[in-house]
């Protein structure tokens, strides 16, 4: 567990992390379940949801499926070449990824505000650059056109903001890569590895953080979670 002496003013949320694989829907939707005996409880998926995006444009008649592929050869080339600016076109499909991200934060800070407990799929910051750590994607890149960089400065502000806003908790959910690639077969092997790597060094502002084994059974995470978001509670009301 890990705790920053000069916290921000914490957020109701409780914010899963870890890489694919490590069982974080699973645990948000039996946290959600099981804390409703405190009052509203809401789950909230906070990835910037790409994959789901794609798969919408995909399905649009006539110009979906040439679309699709575009926007799949494009985002392929960024991760293929994570430092060479992209074009344009590209940048701005990045940029309109991570506002959709911040559209789904302010949704999270109005249910805060209503008084409801948020357990979130995920959590934005900005430590570490790419969309795979849930971070700033323009910021592996490098250069490019005035157009691109000032796409690049505006996406590193919003993660900056939305990384300012610290979780009551974080749950870190630790997997080997066999077992990740097990659980998700169609994710690529180098993705799981870099997520498996780089996800422990997140700090996430200073937020507590408390690292669990994913590959345990999901009844032991869960009572494990359990206890420690009733510490986190007792911590926050003293």
């Amino acid at each position: 567990m890990s705790e920053h002496p000069n916290r921000l003013p914490l957020l109701p949320v409780i914010a899963l992390t870890g890489c694919d694989g490590s069982g974080k829907s699973t645990l948000a939707e039996s946290l959600v379940a099981r804390l409703r005996d405190l009052g509203s409880v809401q789950q909230l998926y906070l990835g910037q949801s790409s994959g789901r995006i794609g798969d919408w444009v995909r399905d649009l008649p006539l110009i979906g499926p040439p679309l699709g592929r575009y926007l799949t050869r494009k985002s392929d080339q960024v991760h293929d070449r994570p430092k060479q600016a992209p074009g344009g076109v590209t940048a701005l499909a990045i940029y309109l990824l991570s506002r959709w991200r911040a559209h789904k934060y302010r949704r999270m800070l109005r249910l805060c505000r209503a008084g409801t407990l948020v357990v979130t799929d995920r959590y934005p910051q900005s430590e570490i650059p790419g969309f795979l750590f849930d971070g700033p994607e323009l910021a592996k890149t490098q250069g490019g056109s005035w157009w691109v960089r000032w796409l690049r400065a505006r996406e590193q502000k919003l993660y900056a903001w939305m990384a300012s806003g610290v979780p009551m908790i974080v749950i870190r959910l630790n997997v080997d890569e066999a077992t990740a690639h097990v659980r998700k077969p169609d994710h690529k092997l180098s993705s799981l590895r870099a997520k498996i790597a780089n996800i422990p060094l997140l700090t996430f502002n200073g937020a507590r953080i408390v690292d669990l084994d994913g590959r345990d059974d999901a009844g032991s995470v869960l009572e494990a979670s359990l206890r420690a978001i009733h510490q986190a509670l007792e911590s926050v009301k003293a």
